[in-house]
This record gives C-alpha cells, structure tokens and sequence, in this order.
C-alpha cells in the first residue's frame, strides 16, 4: 500500500463530554458569526449569515460550488475581515484570534523539496513556536499520524494521504484551539481518508473544535452538526439524520434487468409535484426518493408492468445525505441543465464488442513492479470503475490500457488493435481525462477548448456547437475568455471533461473526474456518463468517493498492484463476509477506543454519533457482547442493529485482509 498503516492513538488521554455537559458548553460557543456579510464589488458571497459552533463539535459546512463556503473560512480564520457582521472565535474578533486558529486551505501548499520534519519546523517558525515547541509537537503528531519514520523523506514523495496528513500536522503544530479545514481530503483515497477522520474525532474529543467543508456527503455524516450553505446563506443546521428526516421522504433502491429503459419511463413520471421525486441511475440499480414507499411500489409495479420490464428487487431505506442535498438544491431552481450534447457520431453498432483486451499485464519500475499480472476486459456501452487505494498502480494501468505506457510484460488490445497501440487511428477513438494534467491553466477557457478540439480533429462544422455545449455544462457560458488557472477546482473538471469528449471517442478514459466537485454537479457528469455509455462507449472510471464508485457497471479494485476483487457493486458487497453493525452511545469516541483494544482497528469506524463495527460472528450474538462490553466500561447503548455494507466497508475490509495475506507491505 501506498502509505503506512494508521493505527490512531490519542495524543493526550480522551476527555469525553457527556451530553448535559455539552450543552452547557454550548452557552459559550467557540464560533460565533452574526449577520456576517462579504461583498466583491457587486458580488455578495456571504448574505448575512448566523453560524454558532460548541466546543469541542465536529461542524460540517456543505453547498455547491460558489456556495460562499471559502469566504466564510476566511473570515473565520482572521485572513480576511468581512463587509459587515460579527465573528467572533471564542468571545473574541477572529482576526484577533489567528493565533489560536489553524486553517488548511483548499491550496495549502507543502514545500516539495524539504523533508517532512523540516516543513514542519517551518511552518512553527511562521507561527513563532520555540524550536523546543516545535520538535516536541511535531515528534507527538507524527506519532499520532504513523509518520514519524518519515521524519527525513522530501514532502513532494509523500503520496497524496500523507501529504494531506503532513498539513494537518502542520497546522496543529500551534497546537489552535479552533482547526478550520476547507475539503481537506480531495484527491485522498478511502483507506487514508478513513484514518484522517478517526483521527479528527480524537482531536474533538480531546477539546479541539472543528469546522470542514467537504463535497463528500458520506464524510459529512461523520460531522455532530451540518450547516446546508447556498448562495451566501445557512438554510439549514442539524445532524444528518435531521437533515435527512426532513425531507419527509424514503429512498427505493430499484434493481431491473433494462436500467435505461426502466430509468426512461420512471423519469417521466417524477417531478417535485408527483409521488417519485427522483429517479438516479447507479451501475446496477435505480435509486428512487418517494414521498409514500408504498404508493411508489405500487406506480413503479403498474409502470414497469405495463411497458414488460421485470422487477428483480425493491428495497425501501432511508434517503441519503446526498439525496438530501440534491433535492434541497432542485427545490431552490438549482438543478444543472445544458443542451442536449450536439453528438455526430453513433457508436451503438459497437454495443457488447471488446474494446479493451488486457491480458496478465505486468510494469516495472527499476525493480518496483507497480502492476502485477492485471487481467481485464470492458465492453462497449460499460461503465468499468477501477479503484484502489494511492500507489495500487491504478494510473499506470490506465496509462497502460490506453497505449501511454509501454507494459513490461502481457498483452494488450485496444479498440481492435495491438502491436502500435499510439497510431493516428486509434488515438482519434479514444478520450483521456487525466488526474494530474488536463487543462493549461495560461490559457483561457476557449483557448483550451480550441486546443484540444484542434488535437482531437474535431471538424470545423462541429467545433463551435460542441464549445458551446461544454461552456453551457460548465455553468460557464459568457466566461469563456477567463482565464483556466482562475477557475475553482470543480468548475475546471467540468471544462476538462468536456475537452475530452469534444470527438466523441469510443473508448473514454477518466481518471478521478469528479475529485473536488459538488454533488450537483457530479449527478450531471454521471448523467452524461451514462448517456455516452449508451450510445455505445466504453469507459474507464478511477475514484476515491466509492458512493459514486457505485454509479458503475462493474468495478475492480487493486490492492498493491494486484486485481483483488472484480464484478457488480451489488456482487462486489454480497460476498463480503462478516456483518456490519450501527450503535449508537452515550460517549461514541470512548467506545470506538475500547472497542479497537479487542478487536482490529479497521473494524471500527466512528461517524458522527454513529459507530460502525464489523464482525464475523452472528448478528445477535455480536450485538449482545458488544453492548455487555460497553455497559461494563460504564457506556450506554441507546440502540444496536445489522446494516448494509457500504462500499466504502468492503473496500477497506479487501485491502485489510489482503494485508493480512502479505500482499501489502508498510511502506519502507
């Protein structure tokens, strides 16, 4: 695996407040902002806001793109004063209080070229810590984070978890009473990611107050509070299982063997006005947000019936975070609509061929094999999604299976073709949305365009209705002179996949195309996944946000370079074995520590009030000792069920047990 394994330990012995205690704490509220304004010119990004946070809370901030969620960190974190209002960070004016906040920004910038210790020393140095100070807090964080035998390596070989954890280091080092983080795990795979949140619910417990904005609505349910921002504003606070109650609504997971028919005549008869809300299309499955379950059951029986599609399953469960977040959005007018993609050429005679044809690929790298004897196929009109955590060798296989790379050993066949995989021919099949380079940030959005059409070949008669319809899915249109490099994260992976299918290839590669977006917007990039997929594409996904990982005909996930599990999501998490259970207690951080002392430390997992653990025995039988456990440490358990997997659990069990079979070594 790509980093060392974290086993989190508490810096300092858990302090665990109780649920009076809390509220009391409340009365004095470690973020405090009244009426808190922030203009550009004529552009209000914050309108008037009211934010209170408790002490030692986890607080999530979620919104979509241009929400005024940054401006607010920034006011917050004393870097910049707000038009008008109050902020206040424990009874004193935030710019007052810099000294005792830290901040990781969506930027936050490490330096390449000096060790881990010696960013470290640096940025106390910036906050003028003794040099004592510094060394002795650092060795303790980097205990903390498993990295303190990296103390010596360059920061720019760290892969992208531990660079994140060497940030938070960084600003824990002034050891602040307040940590603002602005989505500090985008681009972080599900293993490290995990680890980064077990170990901010430690630093909660142990009195740091937290507030994190973050587009991964799975990461937000492990925040106490949510604060729902749009347009300047705070519509909604309260935990997620709040939030998701107040929609007043359910979610049928719908399982059909003909999803795009089936999402077709669903789709027409749903709405805001009827009783089917929202019909989304996931790799094997509908998802439906239905105001009365059993009405809905009964339309979708009728509709289904009516037009001869069968009904594998349905399976009524409690709406998501995400869902939540979408339809809060298409309520408010918020939806994302562009044109209908001007497409020229149809693929659909292609539909069930091979269009990739790995077999037993293999890549060295001066004596590190980054891919081991990796073995796959992908059809036209499939969405394939490969995962893995950072270093599993996803990208060099990507490179591999698009004729980038040359491959040590095995073979390779790509859109009919073998021996000179980079001819003109080929090329001018395939698109390719890299994770690290897609855009050139000096020119401008149409320049980039042009660029990559003129690459492409993209005909002149098509070229500008093609623009036209990346500007409109971008949310862009009339900015298209504005420089790329100006763009925020998520708008610039709109443009960059629009680049990538101006030719409409066949064979479509996407490495982490949605890292960094909101969730609006990653419904829209799937949608028109899904609608290239149709037409007879065959493409390639890579993802850290395994909810979306679902979205996927079929997965593979790779552990250490290795293909370790293969087939539907719905397959993939019905051969998981064990049982995942939900708990809810009194004082969850405490029982996530008690519970790691007898059992492995990637069997527990904390999510806000929520506690996840996996087990091997009987659900009864587990539920019973568990809470005997818990009471006997002088814990409540308010309540203990069976859940389902997620993905997100199965993948981290898969690169688990594989390290226990030896196919994961610590990183040296």
């Amino acid at each position: 695996m790509a980093e060392g394994h974290t086993q989190v330990i508490a810096a300092t012995p858990v302090r665990e407040v109780d649920r009076d205690a809390a509220e009391g704490l409340a009365a004095t509220p470690a973020i405090d902002a009244r009426d808190l304004t922030k203009r550009y010119g004529k552009v209000e990004a914050v309108r008037g806001i009211k934010l209170e946070v408790r002490p030692r809370e986890i607080f999530g901030l979620i919104g979509p793109d241009g929400a005024g969620k940054t401006s607010t960190f920034q006011i917050l974190a004393g870097v910049m004063e707000a038009t008008s209002g109050v902020a206040n960070i424990f009874g004193s004016p935030a710019r007052e209080m810099r000294s005792q906040t830290g901040y990781l920004t969506q930027s936050f910038s490490l330096y390449p070229d000096l060790t881990v210790a010696e960013n470290i020393r640096y940025c106390g140095d910036l906050r003028r810590i003794s040099p004592q100070q510094i060394v002795a807090r650092g060795q303790q964080y980097l205990r903390m984070f498993d990295m303190d035998r990296f103390a010596d390596r360059l920061a720019g070989k760290l892969s992208g978890g531990m660079r994140q954890k060497l940030s938070l280091i960084c600003a824990l080092v002034p050891q602040p009473r307040i940590l603002l983080l602005d989505e500090p795990t985008t681009g972080v795979d599900p293993v490290s990611r995990r680890e980064f949140w077990d170990a901010l619910a430690h630093l909660s417990a142990d009195g740091l107050t937290i507030l994190v904005a973050t587009p991964y609505l799975d990461e937000a349910e492990r925040c106490h509070r949510i604060a729902f921002m749009h347009q300047g504003q705070i519509l909604q606070i309260g935990s997620s299982t709040e939030l998701c109650a107040s929609l007043n609504a359910k979610r049928i997971e719908l399982r059909t063997p003909d999803l795009r028919k089936t999402e077709s005549i669903l789709a027409s008869h749903s709405g805001p006005d009827d009783d089917i809300l929202d019909v989304q299309r996931f790799g094997d499955r509908l998802d439906l947000l239905v105001r009365d379950p059993d009405q809905a059951q009964q339309q979708v029986t009728e509709e289904l019936t009516r037009a001869g599609v069968s009904i594998e399953e349905m399976h009524v469960d409690q709406p998501t975070l995400e869902n939540t977040f979408v339809a809060r959005l298409r309520a408010l007018g918020q939806d994302l609509h562009s044109s209908e993609f001007p497409s020229r050429h149809n693929h659909s005679s292609l539909r069930g061929q091979i269009a990739i044809d790995a077999k037993s690929l293999l890549k060295d790298f001066d004596g590190f094999t980054a891919v081991k004897n990796v073995s796959l196929q992908i059809r036209n009109g499939e969405v394939y999604g490969l995962l893995g955590a950072n270093g599993a060798g996803k990208t060099t296989t990507i490179r591999m299976l698009c004729g980038l790379l040359e491959p040590t050993g095995g073979s390779m066949e790509l859109a009919g073709a073998t021996g000179n995989l980079r001819s003109e021919a080929v090329r001018k099949r395939i698109g390719y949305m890299s994770q690290k380079f897609s855009l050139y940030d000096d020119l401008s959005i149409r320049q980039n365009l042009d660029f990559f059409a003129g690459v492409y070949g993209v005909p002149d008669a098509e070229r500008e209705e093609k623009i036209r319809w990346v500007l409109s899915f971008s949310g862009l249109e009339g900015k298209q002179d504005q420089l790329t490099g100006s763009l925020p994260g998520g708008w610039k992976q709109r443009v960059a996949f629009g680049a990538a299918i101006l030719h409409e290839p066949d064979i479509l590669f996407l490495d982490e195309p949605t890292s960094g977006v909101d969730p609006l917007a990653r419904r829209a990039f799937w949608t028109m996944i899904n609608r290239l997929a149709d037409t007879g594409a065959a493409i390639l996904v890579t993802t850290h946000y395994l909810e979306e990982a679902e979205q996927c005909n079929r997965l593979g996930m790779m552990v250490a370079g290795e293909l370790v599990a293969e087939g539907t999501p719905s397959g993939i998490k019905s051969r998981q074995t064990g049982h995942l259970l939900q708990l809810i207690v009194d004082q969850p951080q405490r029982a996530v520590d008690l519970l790691k002392h007898t059992t492995e430390g990637w069997r527990v997992s904390l999510f806000g009030e929520r506690l996840h653990l996996i087990t091997e025995d009987a659900p009864e039988i587990a539920i019973q000792q568990t809470t005997q456990q818990l009471e006997a440490a002088g814990l409540r358990v308010f309540s203990a069920r069976e859940d389902r997997f997620s993905l997100e659990d199965v993948f981290i069990s898969i690169v688990e047990k594989a390290r226990l079979e030896g196919k994961v070594s610590l990183e040296k």
